[in-house]
């Protein structure tokens, strides 16, 4: 989604000699824009971390639209973009790639099918790592010398030493405080340059609604604004969780509401994924004031 994003002009600059060429195959890779940061020092300060060749670490709560940032900076970047999903299930294959049989003609040959760090460094182009906090601390020290300045890594199913062509780049995105999430250790943490993502609110939410979901009307949106503004006061009061004030489901209630009652639609996307039914009553009744 295009979004006049009136950047300054350094930065601009900056962009256009950054931008690579699309290569062949990966254009698909290429993600689509349309995240309005609350603040249009997150953008800038992500666009100059990248440009110069540094890893970013986006923290903050669930959706807070962390990974359409990721995917905007792809699109900026004119950038292809491998993706990780880290789970406690992650291991060396799952980031680096394995090793398969394949045939030359009718000979049987062991062949290795790369990954997405590899696939990711091999190309020159963007590697996104979500929920980096969720793997095992054993398994992403695999990958240290890929995000520090030396930015190679010996396969272990080949005994190659890859290094990343220019253009290779690191965003990864942490939710803290979630069950099944551990601490970044001190090593790991310091390969990145944190940049906090807070929830988008007020005119920016407006935006974002307007152009990213089938919701037309006003004046459902500006209620859906004040609903998010609520809930968003609400958990930083402690009365909430993260995930009742989630950008995300909120989106998906208004795509909802465009087609049923606003009500129902808030009780499918929010209301409905919560686990406490204290906090479960409390978002209804917010809803109910409003709607």
């Amino acid at each position: 989604m295009h979004i006049n994003y009136q950047l300054p002009e350094n930065i601009e600059e900056l962009l256009n000699t950054k931008r690579n060429e699309i290569k062949p195959g990966f254009a698909e890779l290429i993600r689509q824009g349309g995240y309005v940061p609350p603040h249009m020092d997150l953008l800038i300060d992500a666009i100059s971390i990248l440009s110069m060749g540094k890893n970013i670490l986006l923290k903050g709560p669930t959706g807070a639209g962390k990974t359409k940032f990721a995917e905007t900076l792809s699109y900026l970047f004119n950038q292809p973009m491998f993706s990780v999903n880290c789970s406690v299930d992650l291991d060396a294959e799952s980031l680096l790639g394995f090793k398969t049989l394949a045939y030359e003609g009718e000979k049987q040959v062991i062949e290795f099918v790369p990954g997405p760090v590899i696939n990711a460094m091999t190309s020159g182009t963007l590697l996104y790592i979500d929920e980096i906090n969720m793997a095992k601390p054993e398994t992403l020290p695999l990958i240290n010398g890929v995000l520090d300045y030396r930015r190679t890594i010996t396969n272990p199913y080949t005994n190659e030493v890859i290094t990343a062509e220019e253009g290779f780049g690191v965003i990864a995105a942490i939710n803290e405080g979630y069950i099944g999430t551990v601490p970044l250790n001190e090593a790991l943490k310091n390969r990145f340059i944190v940049i906090e993502v807070p929830y988008i609110e007020g005119e920016q939410l407006r935006n974002l609604i307007q152009t990213n979901t089938k919701l037309t009307n006003e004046k459902t949106i500006e209620l859906f604004v004040k609903l998010s503004n609520d809930l968003v006061t609400a958990v930083s009061q402690g009365k909430l969780s993260e995930d009742a004030a989630s950008i995300r489901a909120l989106l998906d209630a208004c795509d909802l509401s465009s087609i049923i009652p606003a009500k129902r639609a808030i009780l499918r996307s929010i209301v409905d994924k919560l686990d406490e039914e204290r906090e479960r009553e409390f978002v209804m009744n917010l809803t109910e004031t409003l709607f």
